[in-house]
């Protein structure tokens, strides 16, 4: 597959977010990723489902969500990485941004939520109903989302590890809250960080799967 990567910088309101887009040749669709907490766009989870993503002809968009300066803080008071209003804005100008530049022409937005990142998710997915088609929880805080959850429309995907059994109980509750259709998997022998032998495959699989059902582009009515 060929790829094209690049380092962009996108403004979100008053911040201005370093980000790596990577570029198959006529992508299926384009996955925005929203990080865990206290993590970043170089977390090797993340990198490691993007590149998967991208063999099967989807784009993805790797980006910090937080300035230099306000990681530095967060990573004295960790507060920032729970601020699901902060994360889920600036994910929603990141949308408006890949809306309009078209760095992958008019492929269709998924996000890729991990850990507090998933709640974000969510949530810009209520802000942007018209441009966000999926998405996909990779151990995840749903619950965060509160009562946007029942106002998302695009189709989601919620994957938790089978050892996780605190995030397994809040991703059930969360599921029959959300109003979109939406399935849980569980997937077996996985703890929360997915570090165990092949089941990080397994969520890149799932991932890959559930973005090609829902971003690929949709036959016009004859």
């Amino acid at each position: 597959m060929d790829v094209r990567d690049s380092a962009v910088t996108i403004p979100a309101g008053v911040a201005d977010l370093p980000a790596d887009l990577m570029v198959p040749a006529d992508p299926v669709g384009v996955v925005l990723f929203a990080h865990g907490s206290g993590s970043s766009r170089h977390s090797p989870r993340n990198l490691a489902v993007a590149r998967s993503l991208n063999e099967g002809g989807l784009g993805t968009v790797l980006v910090d969500l937080l300035t230099e300066a306000e990681d530095e803080m967060d990573a004295v008071t960790a507060e920032l990485r729970f601020d699901i209003e902060l994360l889920a804005t600036r994910l929603a100008a990141i949308v408006d941004w890949l809306a309009a530049e078209q760095p992958f022409g008019a492929a269709r937005i998924g996000l890729f939520g991990a850990s507090t990142g998933a709640a974000a998710a969510l949530v810009a997915a209520t802000r942007r109903p018209e441009q966000v088609h999926a998405v996909v929880s990779r151990g995840g805080r749903p619950d965060l989302a509160g009562a946007a959850l029942g106002e998302v429309r695009a189709p989601t995907l919620l994957l938790v590890g089978g050892l996780d059994e605190q995030v397994i109980s809040l991703n059930q509750h969360a599921l029959g809250q959300l109003a979109a259709p939406a399935d849980l998997r569980v997937i077996p022998g996985a703890t929360h960080l997915f570090e165990e032998p092949g089941t990080l495959e397994q969520v890149a699989e799932a991932a890959a799967a559930w973005f090609h059902d829902h971003l690929h582009p949709q036959p016009t009515p004859a």
